[in-house]
């Protein structure tokens, strides 16, 4: 095979213009189409300040509600006093005045000290190991934190001043002399140190309390024991079985709310379900309206189509945000803003699958003198039911996710419950656990939804 030479290749396209010349305007018009992308894409970087958005961007707190979602934190705080020092947590920590963490110890304080408060713990000398490496020894007086081979000393005036011995190491901040300093341990946590009172943030993977919360029995007992108990055990509890108070305590965790979850978990699936059921019903009716084929009257086919559109045309959230407003935060809510959506949507989706169907089966019905219903019903139904069913069932999957969105606006459902986890700021391994229990129950429905679609288009493929 012998190749072609410059003038060979000049003669081909001297004899054929058109082909070669089509070519270049296929090469030019994607040139073109490449930098029209490139420069709409500079365009969009410019308008919406992409560079100085993300140059400015919180990294360091974005990385910390992130390990918030794997971890969690215990938060004892020491409170300064004359001649003592208290140590408290907070309101529904697993730890009180007489049940502190293995790597918190203390000394008690002299006997003539004032009593603290008696959800309080005294003690003259607190010493807090966040690590092998790192610790914290407070007095009434001072404060020493040692992190690996460096030291940080600072003296108290409890409630008057705080004075730094020296120069403050890079791990630890102050705004301004005499302000609070906080010190960093990494991911272990970090300490807020201040004239009035240490804080202390120590954190772990995991999710803590999880299954029983610290009122409960069965609060720091091995996965053992607890079964040992609920099978064998003498009853904790006179009044039920060991096995039916494990499971209340489970179901009313305090800490996690299970029962609570599940609940509004529950009412999530129940809005998606019934919202995309009634839109289902009523579209499927006024869908043969706005089907040409079948209505053969412009202006009912233009007013149905219109009735869709702007059904549709308002988004879900809105809908949402009206009906809370008309019949109060809850389920009903949301059950109508998926209802009145779906309804447009459906009702578009099904005239437009009515208007494809083979005539052969409608004529086929006439010729032998079906009535009018009977044609619809035996020559247009059996066509487009499997295809609108598939719709529906799609829509439902696809609901069980929006109906968590428009939950965050008061129309009840596991969405409500999220937002009010992530308005508190601090609970961000409950928000982690709904959007996992969210993630599991979309992905089951999901499979059963593309089960059964799959079913009926291999059914409809079939006859």
């Amino acid at each position: 095979m012998t190749s072609l030479s410059m003038s060979d290749m000049q003669s081909i396209a001297d004899r054929h213009p058109d082909v070669f010349t089509g070519s270049w305007r296929k090469s030019l018009s994607g040139w073109a189409v490449a930098a029209g992308l490139v420069a709409y894409l500079g365009f969009a970087w410019w308008f919406f300040a992409v560079g100085a958005v993300l140059a400015g961007g919180n990294w360091g707190i974005a990385g910390t509600y992130l390990a918030d979602w794997v971890s969690y934190e215990v938060r004892p705080q020491i409170d300064f006093r004359d001649d003592r020092l208290d140590i408290s947590y907070p309101r529904f920590a697993s730890y009180r005045a007489d049940r502190h963490p293995a790597w918190l110890s203390f000394d008690p304080p002299a006997a003539t000290a004032a009593a603290p408060a008696a959800n309080k713990a005294a003690a003259s000398l607190v010493t807090v190991e966040i690590d092998g490496r790192n610790r914290i020894e407070i007095t009434p007086t001072s404060v020493r934190v040692s992190r690996g081979e460096e030291t940080l000393d600072i003296a108290i005036v409890p409630e008057k001043s705080i004075t730094v011995a020296g120069t403050l190491p890079s791990w630890a901040t102050q705004k301004a002399p005499g302000e609070k300093i906080t010190v960093d341990f990494g991911f272990a946590g970090s300490a807020q140190i201040d004239a009035d009172d240490v804080k202390i943030r120590h954190r772990f993977l995991g999710w803590e309390n999880f299954v029983f919360d610290a009122n409960s029995p069965f609060w720091g007992k091995s996965t053992s024991e607890v079964f040992s108990l609920i099978v064998s055990g003498e009853r904790l509890d006179p009044g039920v079985s060991n096995a039916a108070l494990a499971w209340d305590n489970i179901v009313n965790n305090s800490e996690w709310q299970h029962g609570d979850v599940w609940t509004k978990m529950l009412q999530t699936i129940v809005m998606a379900f019934v919202g995309t059921l009634f839109a289902s019903l009523l579209a499927f009716p006024l869908a043969f309206l706005a089907a040409r084929n079948i209505t053969r009257n412009g202006l009912v086919n233009q007013v149905a189509k219109r009735f869709f559109d702007f059904l549709r045309s308002v988004d879900m959230l809105i809908w949402a945000l009206f009906f809370t407003r008309a019949f109060g935060p809850g389920p009903i809510a949301g059950i109508s803003a998926i209802f009145v959506t779906d309804t447009g949507t459906f009702g578009k989706l099904y005239s437009e699958a009515l208007e494809n169907i083979d005539d052969k089966q409608r004529e086929g019905m006439r010729s032998v003198g079906a009535s009018p219903a009977s044609v619809q019903r035996y020559g247009v139904v059996p066509q487009v039911l499997p295809v609108l069913i598939s719709q529906s069932l799609y829509f439902w999957e696809s609901n069980t996710r929006s109906a968590t969105i428009i939950g965050a606006v008061g129309a009840g459902g596991i969405g409500l419950k999220l937002w009010e986890a992530m308005r508190t700021n601090s609970d961000w391994e409950n928000v982690a656990y709904m959007v996992l229990l969210i993630l599991i129950v979309v992905f089951i429905f999901d499979n059963i939804s593309t089960a059964l679609r799959q079913r009926l288009i291999g059914n409809k493929a079939s006859h």
